[in-house]
């Protein structure tokens, strides 16, 4: 099981667009192959046909070399079909890989088998194949049931943990970055801790 993230890289309603119309792409490429894709996640964009972004799993022969085609930075050369007139014509969004989890992470996580609800017949309804993982640490939860069987649905979970955590890594390292910038602008021009004086900087 793969997961890639699309992304319109906070760009325009023609980069969010891409987002969508590459989905969709991926989908029908993936359907010829005999892959399986699931869309798990999903942020909308300001106008109803475009996707900020989407989280989606790969399984199947020939998910590999897929994701592996479409990693990395896509391009969208095309006018824009919401501003007539406008000159600009390449539209970039991003498809990346999601890392492998930690090894270490299945121990830190609490899991729950719980019956399938939803549609999908006599077996999803009939079986304890859903799961719901908790990462103790955090609280973070996710409920999967997307998959046929118990274990591939607890590693669909293990894998959604840890995007989630790296999402929350990211944010922190975000509001870091943007603490430091503030900070060049909050230095008070008085009242110092600590004074030093003349070329050789003496401690007064």
């Amino acid at each position: 099981m793969i997961l890639l993230q699309f992304s319109s890289a906070q760009g325009p309603d023609e980069c969010c667009l891409a987002v969508s119309k590459a989905l969709k792409q991926l989908i029908k490429e993936a359907n010829l192959l005999g892959i399986e894709v699931n869309c798990l996640e999903s942020e909308p964009a300001r106008l109803p046909d475009g996707l900020r972004s989407a989280l989606v799993s790969l399984n199947g022969h020939g998910a590999e070399a897929l994701a592996e085609r479409w990693c990395g930075s896509l391009l969208w050369v095309c006018s824009s079909p919401y501003r007539p007139n406008y000159k600009r014509k390449n539209w970039f969004i991003g498809i990346a890989r999601f890392s492998q989890p930690d090894p270490e992470l299945e121990s830190k996580i609490h899991f729950e088998s719980l019956r399938s609800s939803g549609p999908g017949g006599q077996h999803v309804n009939k079986t304890d194949s859903a799961i719901r993982a908790t990462h103790v640490a955090t609280g973070i939860s996710v409920k999967v049931q997307s998959e046929r069987s118990q274990h591939a649905n607890k590693r669909l979970a293990i894998l959604l943990i840890s995007h989630r955590l790296d999402q929350l890594k990211q944010q922190a390292d975000a509001e870091l970055k943007s603490e430091r910038r503030m900070f060049h602008h909050q230095i008070e021009r008085g009242n110092p801790q600590l004074i030093f004086k003349d070329i050789g900087f003496k401690m007064i």
